[in-house]
């Protein structure tokens, strides 16, 4: 064993891992003790942070992120349907998508400080990553997704209900959650005009602090652009212009036939 393996040993870290007293910190406040809590840990690294330095000691939180994605999804689906039996399929996937979305889980995140709790590079952490909004949103789906494989569904309905769910009526009256491709899409598919094309025009920035710049087509017309640190963030600012000139050209056209 190395020097450093040693001090970290004497300091309770696994090798470049969270330290355990944050991990028991984090797992007291989730009311949730991991049978493994090398899943949590993993759970809460970020993947700039395993591809620095020693590459071998720690995975990344990708692939939980993946899983966390569709068990959330899942689980918010499940209560959905039980709870509006009268709802139609498109007015189900309206209110998921409001639960599901990124500043949704952005906002859950924040409600845990689950930034503290993740572990990133040096240079992340310098361009802020703490609160960066995909950094976060992504993360609690990873832990989602630990929940799951230390404890199975009953391990993390709960959790999802007491953070997610429960914010429903909240975020259906805040304008801020509201999922502009999703509306986009379905306003498109309602005039039998097919689905948004969108496309990146533009990155710019150093890998950990990128803009994207996205634009928005339909039937082959740019109908909207939008910029932001994702692709996703990018995306809904393109939609949300989309709809605004959607909307302006309705209300012209009904000018024009009075």
């Amino acid at each position: 064993m190395g020097f450093w393996d040693s001090v970290r040993g004497a300091l309770g870290l696994r090798p470049r891992g969270v330290p355990e007293q944050l991990l028991a910190e984090f797992q007291d406040k989730i009311q949730h003790q991991f049978a493994n809590v090398e899943l949590l840990r993993v759970a809460l690294t970020h993947r700039s942070f395993a591809r620095s330095g020693e590459k071998d000691w720690l995975p990344s939180n990708e692939r939980l992120e993946f899983l966390g994605d569709s068990i959330l999804g899942m689980v918010v689906s499940e209560f959905l349907y039980n709870k509006f039996p009268t709802k139609s399929e498109g007015g189900l996937t309206k209110l998921k998508s409001l639960l599901v979305n990124e500043t949704a889980l952005f906002r859950v995140s924040e409600a845990l400080d689950l930034g503290r709790y993740i572990l990133l590079s040096p240079e992340e952490e310098r361009a802020g990553g703490r609160t960066r909004v995909s950094i976060n949103a992504d993360t609690l789906e990873a832990v989602f997704g630990a929940l799951y494989l230390d404890g199975g569904l009953g391990a993390v309905r709960p959790i999802i209900g007491r953070y997610v769910i429960s914010q429903m009526e909240k975020i259906e009256a805040d304008d801020s959650f509201r999922n502009y491709k999703g509306e986009l899409l379905e306003l498109m598919q309602g005039r039998g005009e097919g689905m948004p094309r969108y496309e990146v025009i533009e990155e710019r920035g150093p890998d950990h602090e990128k803009t994207f710049t996205v634009v928005v087509f339909t039937n082959g017309r740019k109908i909207g652009t939008g910029l932001g640190p994702s692709k996703k963030d990018a995306e809904q600012e393109a939609a949300a212009e989309a709809l605004r000139t959607l909307q302006v050209e309705k209300e012209q056209s009904n000018e024009a036939a009075t």
